[in-house]
């Protein structure tokens, strides 16, 4: 199956590891050159748990790419203790510190976004740039059906006949599920919009065009409340855009990683088109 097939592939290349960090034992994978600091690239996963792509691959030719699995997430126990976003995050910005990381770059993916934004919050100066894809941070007021399996598999990708629906843990998915529905908060935050201004972090915005779980028009609520953000849009790839796409969106990110603000758009929108 195509979307499996892409994401072992892609998995191949990184080694599975473990740490311990506020309570936690926390699983992440790796992959690149080990040379740390600002080449780190840390990635939080969506709320479906733990998957790479193509997009991870590509990156970590260059990049030390680190992908934690969220406590709660895959066969961690369920992780009833985090009681809201920012104590969560505050357990990742301690297993970054345990791996001896102070200087890194963040990648958030959807309901990592949100975590991503979070940890942003917390770590200040030593992050080089934030990168949020398809990001929940801002959410329409109602979603999508997605009562199931294959109603969440077409709002995944933009042609989902091209990546067959794939078997889960039932037991897994309701655990994080709960999790999720716990943590995730309200579509608008205002105690949570009032402190990004703040963020002068460089900040990537990504959608997929065709994404209408967390559609590209909400890309606004970006441009409004984060303090340096810049704005992506990828043609023909919905809410798995890293899947849909994951050549242009590595060349995008890639680029972004390099060069910050000078990356290959300014500061106004743009589409890459196939």
């Amino acid at each position: 199956m195509a979307d499996q097939m892409a994401e072992r592939n892609a998995s191949s290349a990184f080694l599975e590891r473990k740490l311990e960090a506020d309570g936690f034992t926390i699983r992440y994978l790796e992959a690149g050159p080990q040379s740390g600091g600002a080449h780190a690239l840390i990635c939080m996963h969506g709320a479906g748990g733990l998957r790479l792509s193509r997009m991870h691959e590509i990156l970590a030719r260059t990049w030390r790419v680190i992908a934690f699995e969220t406590p709660g997430f895959g066969t961690s126990k369920a992780n009833e203790r985090s009681r809201d976003m920012a104590e969560l995050a505050g357990s990742l910005c301690a297993a970054v510190a345990a791996l001896g990381i102070t200087a890194y770059n963040l990648m958030g993916t959807s309901f990592g976004g949100k975590l991503a934004t979070y940890m942003a919050l917390q770590e200040g100066e030593k992050l080089q740039s934030l990168i949020l894809i398809s990001p929940a941070v801002f959410r329409p007021a109602e979603r999508p059906p997605m009562a199931t399996p294959e109603d969440r598999h077409k709002l995944m990708h933009a042609h989902p006949e091209r990546f067959p629906v794939t078997l889960s843990n039932p037991e897994v998915d309701s655990k994080q599920e709960t999790l999720v529905r716990r943590l995730i908060g309200p579509p608008r935050d205002p105690a949570l919009e009032e402190k990004l201004p703040g963020l002068s972090v460089p900040t990537l915005v990504v959608f997929g065009t065709e994404d209408r779980l967390t559609p590209p028009e909400m890309a606004r609520c970006y441009r409004q409340h984060y303090g340096n953000a810049h704005l992506m849009l990828i043609y023909d790839a919905a809410h798995r855009v890293d899947l849909d796409r994951p050549e242009a969106v590595a060349e995008v990110v890639g680029d972004f990683l390099a060069r910050k603000e000078r990356f290959l758009v300014s500061e106004q929108s743009g589409v890459i088109h196939p």
